[in-house]
């Protein structure tokens, strides 16, 4: 077809320094900008790198920039311009005024161009850093354009017009495969975007899981599920509180049916966790693991066994993870029922509520959505007791710190699965947090429209 028509949450490019992980976004980003390297189920692959060789002790890695990469403007692509993009970022802030923590992985690496080759980027790190494949995979190389913009990539399309927040349009420039242009339009909900697609003004929807009540499915359009990398988890306090205890820890796991709200909540379009990663992140394969068992009378044992008071307060945000509150409800309740005293605190200003959990204002457990598709990241951030980091909630094991620093100093793919594949099944049987499920993301389409597909980062990919 010559023309597709898509309907996303978002429409928008962003920032150059603003990494995200809205599947929206990322679904554009992915047509117009190329990753240095691309994500797949915990393996990275070529992308604007087309190739990269390292020292055998891991501290020097050399990345090659594909022939024929060029920006839409027509400027080639060269060392110094992925250099300028990387150390914009690692000055950068979120969206809630944090700084980046990629400034802190990188904060002793040196990053160049060849001195005889500016289609070579160079990193040198005092220690082994084959954790940078993770990290190049979310940095989307773009330029501003003559208006301002963040729109000139090196990717297949080209933008043509855009209006964030409402609609962009794409132009095909390489590549066989794929309509010769592509209308994005916003819509924020979900219900809407079903009812376009209905209608017939537009050709795919995506994100459809979010629809209120249940996904109806109709046999008149092409449907695309995936698993998201997402974590919908509940921090616990490991600092302060009952929740320093193990036992605690486990128990709660033990006391939620994580199934059932899969099941009920989400209406089936999730699946519960395993330990603090999707499927698909690099070591949860190798390490063979199963969700922790819904059993509650194991739960009360365990609980009977842990001293302090039962009191325990659980915070909750009404979006973001989505069905925060009804999800929580049903926590406190499967709580409570093998022993916990449940009060549940309700904060109705999601980035003041983020800010407040990197403040490690969060009572004794607080519902949250980890995103990274990166095991290392997650590891860094969120469970290190070393790094401490901003989403560090206390969590302090030394086998797991061992674990950890075993699976950073691991440079080969196979030494890598298996070392985080090794922290990843310890935090099943230890866990820091309350794991809960991914959900589903899903997208639909005209039958007649081929070359449609949905990854587990729930980016909508175009062939």
């Amino acid at each position: 077809m010559s023309t597709l028509t898509i309907s996303l949450e978002k429409v928008d490019f962003l920032p150059p320094t603003r990494v995200t992980d809205d599947t929206s976004v990322l679904t554009l980003k992915n047509l117009v900008f190329e990753p240095l390297l691309k994500w797949h189920d915990g393996h990275v692959l070529p992308a604007l790198f087309s190739d990269w060789t390292h020292s055998e002790d891991g501290r020097e890695w050399r990345f090659s920039i594909r022939e024929g990469a060029w920006f839409h403007d027509g400027k080639p692509c060269v060392a110094g311009d992925i250099i300028g993009f990387i150390e914009g970022i690692l000055d950068a802030v979120d969206t809630f005024g944090m700084k980046w923590s990629y400034a802190r992985y990188l904060a002793e690496a040196q990053i160049s161009a060849d001195g005889k080759d500016d289609s070579i980027v160079v990193v040198r790190n005092p220690q082994p850093i084959a954790d940078i494949l993770d990290i190049f995979s979310e940095f989307y190389i773009c330029r501003f354009a003559s208006d301002g913009t963040p729109v000139l990539g090196t990717g297949p399309y080209r933008v043509t017009a855009f209006e964030p927040k409402m609609r962009a349009v794409l132009e095909r420039v390489s590549g066989d495969g794929g309509p010769q242009h592509i209308v994005a339009v916003c819509e924020p909900l979900a219900d809407r975007r079903y009812a376009a697609l209905k209608a017939g003004t537009v050709d795919a929807a995506l994100n459809l899981e979010r629809v209120e009540g249940r996904l109806d499915f109709d046999d008149a359009f092409q449907w695309g599920k995936a698993v998201n990398t997402l974590s919908v988890m509940y921090y616990l306090n490991c600092q302060n509180g009952l929740f320093r205890s193990p036992k605690a820890r486990l128990a709660a796991n033990l006391a939620v049916d994580a199934a059932a709200i899969a099941r009920d909540i989400f209406h089936g379009l999730a699946v519960p966790s395993a330990s603090i990663v999707s499927p698909f992140h690099l070591g949860l394969a190798s390490a063979g693991l199963s969700p922790i068992p819904f059993d509650p009378e194991r739960a009360r044992a365990l609980l009977a066994e842990v001293e302090g008071d039962r009191r325990v307060k659980l915070r909750t945000p009404t979006y973001m993870p989505e069905r925060a509150l009804e999800v929580s409800r049903v926590v406190a309740e499967a709580l409570q029922a093998v022993g916990f005293e449940v009060e549940i605190d309700v904060e109705l200003d999601r980035p003041e509520y983020a800010r407040q959990i990197g403040r490690k204002e969060m009572g004794d457990l607080a519902i949250f959505d980890s995103s990274p598709h990166s095991t290392y990241r997650i590891l860094n951030d969120k469970i290190s007791s070393r790094t401490k980091a901003v989403w560090w909630q206390g969590y302090d094991d030394p086998e797991a710190e061992r674990l950890i620093a075993a699976a950073n100093a691991s440079v080969t793919q196979e030494a890598r699965e298996a070392a985080y594949g090794a922290c990843l099944a310890y935090l099943n049987a230890n866990p820091p947090w309350l794991y809960l499920l991914h959900p589903v993301d899903v997208f639909a389409a005209k039958k007649d429209i081929a070359g449609l597909s949905i990854d587990h980062k729930g980016t909508l990919n175009i062939a």
